[in-house]
């Protein structure tokens, strides 16, 4: 398969590019700095904005699938403390919203974006503990989160929702998925997280679903 993965180079970017890659599919890596993932057969590196129109209309034509990983990579403290360096807090929703339109323009219906656990039906299941945390250190990324998830939920693409716990960067690939929300683990790999998008392209599930992901 063509997959175009934007938000590439994120922790979760480069583990979906790696697996799928690992899989035999062809990959087009968009992100702000694409050229710095190191050069692979099968990887086309492209340099730019997610919520540029003009590219992602010259970049979409010809995939099959669309997978979107965007947000802001930085440690939290320090952007709930200064701000993001150069990523607005609203990426993932505006993101989101230009590859939803543009993925129409080209007839692409597939398109599988991560999000985060606690957000829409999910968020009556945080514990307390988890409720605070989230609502003194990221905040505003949960709000961007929840508008993003709107823009596929109004959208008449073929989307699925995946919301993993606290991401570790581990090499686990052991995980637990679920639809309604129910987890096993507190925290899960980004490789085990990666398995489960490869798994949602290659096999086509849980269309129009919300993909629980956790230890």
């Amino acid at each position: 398969m063509r997959i175009l993965v934007i938000g590439a180079t994120g922790g979760s970017g480069r583990a979906v590019t790696d697996v799928l890659l690992n899989r035999g599919h062809d990959i087009t890596a968009l992100s702000r700095s694409a050229s710095r993932l190191k050069s692979r057969p099968s990887l086309v590196r492209v340099d730019g904005d997610a919520t540029d129109a003009v590219l992602l209309d010259r970049l979409l034509p010809g995939h099959d699938v669309i997978v979107v990983t965007l947000g802001i990579s930085e440690p939290m403290l320090r952007v709930r403390v200064r701000g993001a360096k150069g990523t607005p807090d609203d990426i993932r929703s505006r993101g989101t919203a230009a590859i939803v339109s543009a993925a129409r323009r080209a007839g692409i219906r597939r398109i599988v974006v991560q999000s985060s656990y606690g957000v829409g039906d999910s968020r009556s299941m945080l514990t307390r503990v988890d409720r605070m945390l989230f609502a003194l250190m990221i905040r505003p990324q949960m709000i961007d989160s929840e508008i993003q998830e709107g823009v596929l939920r109004g959208s008449e693409l073929d989307w699925t929702i995946v919301q993993p716990v606290y991401l570790s960067d581990d090499d686990s690939a052991d995980h637990f998925t679920s639809i309604d929300g129910s987890t096993r683990g507190r925290k899960v790999s980004r490789r085990a997280v990666a398995q489960v998008h490869a798994d949602l392209v290659e096999k086509s599930t849980a269309i129009r679903e919300t993909v629980a992901v956790s230890g």
